[in-house]
């Protein structure tokens, strides 16, 4: 069969896959839970699997922006004032519906990022875990706090958390819902309305988001869907919205920076990396077959780090340090891992590495690769784009002898392809490690775990896996974020809701006003004052 009748048999074979189980009805269905006026110029959304067209959004303006801002606004005027527990309802009625129509928000996620249907689920399960953890935290977090007053019995004090009120999360393409829904989340059960702009290229994930959060209850106008250019109405987000959440490039991340310290609003990013795996020459190599073995793999565990979503996730890994005493052994058997990964388009189960999302994205993964081999590396896995499958297809990809003057050695490739080095001493592997501008994930793999946790301590990065790629660190209630130029703020666990509040001290004097004593001179105060604050370092409790 000829390449070109081999790609129209498998555009057909996805598109009836699509078209038995959802179908466009459902892309216009979310298309008009978009925040844009009318009449709009279409935003086309393309299918990676093929290249053909999935379907289209209305294109926001920067003046849909300030409507929405303005709608999100008055609609959160009464949202803050709905009791936490049922702000958490919502959460968890998403949660459910989430979880009961998984079928569907895959299909959508496949079709307009190209992902596997393995990582596609990864969105699924974020997006469920994180609205059962906030709906069953916020309250606690949420809840007025007795702090410790200036002088005891004479004064008491409380925090409050109040929200930001309007926040503004714009997404990427890579992981659309995930990385959407998962900020709003917590924006919106610390009482906040929020505005999405969805990646141009992976509107109606998004979308879909919306359309269950109503289901779920949520009152209208407190969920704005802007779809359209981050460059075109990122500015009009800054100026009216009041908290900004971005994940994207450290570059883009950098012009956001300065435009939100314009206006002092405060912003979270999580930005770039070129993530590193250690593997020690203890690590447990052993291959899961056709999962009937349990037990860590590290060959299997470093293929997935490098392929989930094509490699075209924020914490995989870019570079792997393996230590002498299993580099032979290991790396010929992590080179065959990669070359037997099933790839290609579908809408099933059978395949786990997926497309590029792009021709951008392509060019830039076979540029990287291309520069590397011309310099003097060594191909030891793929190395090429698979037009056979697809338009943006890549194979997994592993080289050696990358040196510093190549592309691929410090910059970000957002593709299936990792760089593997030697080395002897831990220290030295450590040092090479934490040479980056970048520090968002790391990983490292070994039988013995204290060693493992003393070197990841070591390791300049927010988030550190043990004998696990990301998805340990990633599901945990626990903060996610980057060191460097990997990020500024926080996601998930406390921090990850706090940031969307603002905290407020309300003191009460009781008694007599502390700060000056009716029946004393100012001397004699100060004497007493002095007196006090000596006598209180010794009493137990007092700090």
């Amino acid at each position: 069969m000829s390449p070109s009748k081999k790609k129209k048999t498998v555009a057909d074979a996805v598109d009836r896959q699509w078209t038995a189980r959802v179908g466009p009805a459902l892309l216009e269905r979310l298309a008009e839970g978009a925040a844009v006026g009318s009449p709009r110029e279409p935003l086309v959304v393309e299918v990676p699997f093929t290249g053909e067209t999935l379907g289209s959004v209305p294109l926001g303006t920067p003046d849909d922006v300030v409507v929405a801002v303005g709608v999100a606004r008055a609609a959160q005027k009464d949202w803050v004032a709905v009791p936490v527990n049922e702000r958490a309802a919502i959460l968890l009625r998403f949660h459910d519906l989430v979880i009961a129509n998984a079928h569907e928000i895959l299909d959508v996620i496949q079709l307009e990022g190209g992902k596997s249907r393995r990582n596609a689920f990864e969105e699924v399960l974020d997006a469920a875990i994180t609205a059962r953890y906030y709906a069953h935290v916020s309250a606690s977090l949420l809840r007025p706090k007795l702090r410790q007053g200036a002088l005891p019995l004479l004064t008491t004090t409380r925090e409050y958390r109040r929200p930001k009120g309007v926040v503004a999360v714009i997404s990427p393409w890579n992981y659309p819902f995930m990385l959407s829904i998962g900020d709003a989340i917590a924006a919106l059960v610390a009482g906040n309305a929020v505005v999405i702009k969805p990646d141009s290229q992976t509107p109606f994930s998004v979308l879909w988001a919306a359309q269950v959060f109503a289901e779920a209850g949520l009152p209208k106008g407190v969920l704005q869907i802007v779809p359209g250019s981050g460059a075109v109405l990122g500015p009009a987000l800054i100026d009216n919205a009041d908290y900004l959440m971005f994940t994207g490039s450290t570059a883009t991340g950098r012009l956001i920076a300065q435009q939100a310290a314009g206006r002092l609003i405060d912003y979270s990013m999580e930005l770039g990396g070129k993530n590193p795996a250690i593997v020690l020459d203890d690590a447990p190599l052993g291959r899961r077959a056709a999962g009937t073995t349990l037990g860590i793999s590290t060959v299997d565990g470093i293929a997935f780090s490098i392929t989930s979503g094509s490699g075209q996730v924020c914490v995989s890994c870019e570079r792997l340090y393996v230590q002498s005493g299993i580099y032979d052994t290991f790396v010929p058997a992590l080179a065959e891992a990669l070359k037997t990964l099933p790839i290609g388009p579908s809408l099933g189960w059978d395949v786990d590495v997926g497309s590029l999302s792009s021709t951008a994205q392509l060019e830039k993964v076979s540029a990287h690769v291309n520069d590397a081999v011309a310099k003097g590396a060594k191909v030891l896995a793929g190395g090429k784009p698979r037009p056979d499958l697809g338009p943006y297809f890549f194979e997994p990809t592993l080289l050696e002898g990358v040196t510093e003057e190549m592309d691929l050695c410090r910059a970000e490739t957002f593709g299936p392809v990792c760089a593997v080095y030697r080395f002897d001493d831990v220290d030295e592997a450590i040092a090479r490690v934490n040479d980056s501008e970048y520090g968002l994930n790391a990983s490292v793999w070994s039988k013995d775990v204290g060693r493992a946790k003393q070197i990841a301590a070591r390791i300049e990065a927010g988030t550190v896996g043990i004998n696990d790629a990301y998805q340990a660190t990633w599901a945990s209630a626990s903060p996610m974020g980057g060191f460097k130029q990997s990020g500024v703020g926080r996601r998930h666990g406390a921090p990850g809701l706090l940031r969307f509040t603002e905290a407020q001290t309300v003191a009460v004097e009781r008694v007599v006003p502390i700060s000056r004593l009716p029946f004393l001179d100012n001397e004699r105060y100060a004497q007493v004052m002095s007196l006090a604050i000596k006598a209180l370092r010794y009493i137990p409790g007092i700090k």
